[in-house]
């Protein structure tokens, strides 16, 4: 493949990712932090420009490189992030599925991201963000 087609390729890539990396913070049942790392990894081999833009961007830049650097979550952040998972999750599960099977998924997923955050090593909040 030439470098050219394999660049646009990546960055088509970044790019998609980012797109549903920022679709997952709104949407429960879509991953973020998995298409937000991809999207730095495809990025980081193929333009320099869109990665620093990445890990820079003012609303999820911190969040990328903390979790790239292993830094952590704030154990507040943490406790947020597990409670609007639930909230959205279970108001989807009460008044939005009525199969069964899509039901038993979502809490599945469910699970599967408290126990992922909550495996999240902990990070003490820094002065100026107290």
């Amino acid at each position: 493949m030439r470098a050219t087609a394999k660049r646009r390729l990546l960055i088509g890539a970044g790019t998609l990712s980012t797109g549903l990396g920022i679709i997952g913070i709104f949407v429960p049942i879509l991953p973020t932090t998995p298409f937000l790392l991809l999207a730095a990894a495809c990025y980081m081999r193929s333009s320099e420009r869109f990665y620093r833009w990445l890990i820079n961007n003012r609303v999820f830049g911190a969040y990328i490189r903390n979790y790239i650097e292993g830094r952590g979550m704030p154990v507040r952040i943490k406790i947020i992030t597990i409670l609007l998972l639930w909230l959205t999750i279970g108001l989807t599960i009460v008044f939005g599925i009525q199969n069964i099977v899509v039901r038993i998924v979502l809490i599945c997923v469910a699970i599967g991201v408290t126990v992922h955050i909550a495996l999240i090593r902990k990070r003490k909040v820094e002065a100026t963000q107290k």
